[in-house]
């Protein structure tokens, strides 16, 4: 297994996957050896992979996201290292419920930004917010990527590699000033961790978040990534059209970027109802 488990972290390598994703695939197909024992890997079937998903499912009562990752895992595995692509295709990936995400107010992001006493730890939450971020993006901001002539940040370790520029706000310039001259990072990093030369935790960013939620007393569950979908749903009930948030959000595909269209109250409130054109000028036009 271990000559198996090496090729795999090297496959992993050279399709060039980030980092979280290389050690989530590998932590998944480790479970699945120890889950087997001492069975060979070159001797298991497409019946194998299904009962360990299962067991993942009805013991261990994993969620559909974390199964389709050990599903995505076990593909590669089979698929890439071993070249027996025909062993996980005929399991198909659990379907995932699309929920409608929970956001902020203003006066809720505001409320979090004032409990947030350290001036990194405020600075790194008004990046992700006031940028759109995710907390990944946000950490492996270089010093570099601030273009205050042009005012945009670029992201150079979007998801799946790619690059983008994002906006960036007058007052986040300013409050990224102020950092600047108080901690003077020596780079490359803007925020590094406790090495100037490594970025600064995700977790650490996590916790800080957590504890300033709980000093405002929200009950809602505060993380990065709900400071992203409210920056999304902000602009939209601002007017920002949606091709334009799906191009600072770094998305693929828009019917990601239209989950923001279900959240924001304000653009629904905004669409008239045809049972107010009836009988209307408006409403000839529905025949």
């Amino acid at each position: 297994m271990a000559d198996i488990r090496e090729r795999m972290q090297e496959d992993l390598r050279l399709r060039n996957l980030a980092q979280a994703t290389q050690k989530h695939y590998l932590r998944c197909v480790d479970a699945f050896v120890d889950f087997f024992g001492q069975c060979s890997l070159e001797d298991m079937g497409s019946e194998d992979v299904r009962t360990f998903l299962l067991h993942l499912l009805d013991e261990r009562k994993l969620g559909p996201s974390s199964l389709k990752v050990n599903r995505a895992a076990l593909s590669f595995l089979f698929g890439t290292t071993l070249n027996r692509p025909d062993i996980v295709a005929p399991i198909r990936a659990p379907k995932l419920p699309r929920k409608v995400p929970k956001i902020l107010s203003g006066s809720e992001v505001e409320a979090l930004l004032c409990a947030i006493k350290s001036l990194k730890y405020r600075a790194v939450i008004m990046t992700a917010y006031g940028a759109g971020l995710r907390i990944s993006e946000t950490c492996h901001l270089r010093i570099d990527d601030i273009d205050s002539k042009r005012m945009v940040l670029r992201v150079q370790h979007g998801k799946g590699g790619h690059q983008r520029c994002t906006m960036l706000s007058e007052r986040l310039l300013f409050a990224l000033r102020a950092y600047f001259k108080q901690q003077r990072p020596a780079g490359p990093y803007l925020f590094p961790g406790s090495s100037p030369v490594r970025p600064l935790s995700a977790d650490s960013v996590r916790r800080v978040l957590k504890k300033a939620a709980a000093h405002c007393g929200f009950t809602k569950r505060v993380t990065p990534h709900l400071l992203r979908h409210s920056f999304a749903t902000h602009l939209l009930e601002a007017g920002t059209d949606i091709r334009t948030i799906q191009v600072l959000l770094g998305h693929q595909s828009i019917h990601t970027t239209t989950l923001y269209t279900q959240v924001s109250t304000s653009h629904i409130g905004r669409i008239k109802s045809p049972l107010d054109l009836l009988g209307t000028q408006e409403g000839k036009t529905l025949g």
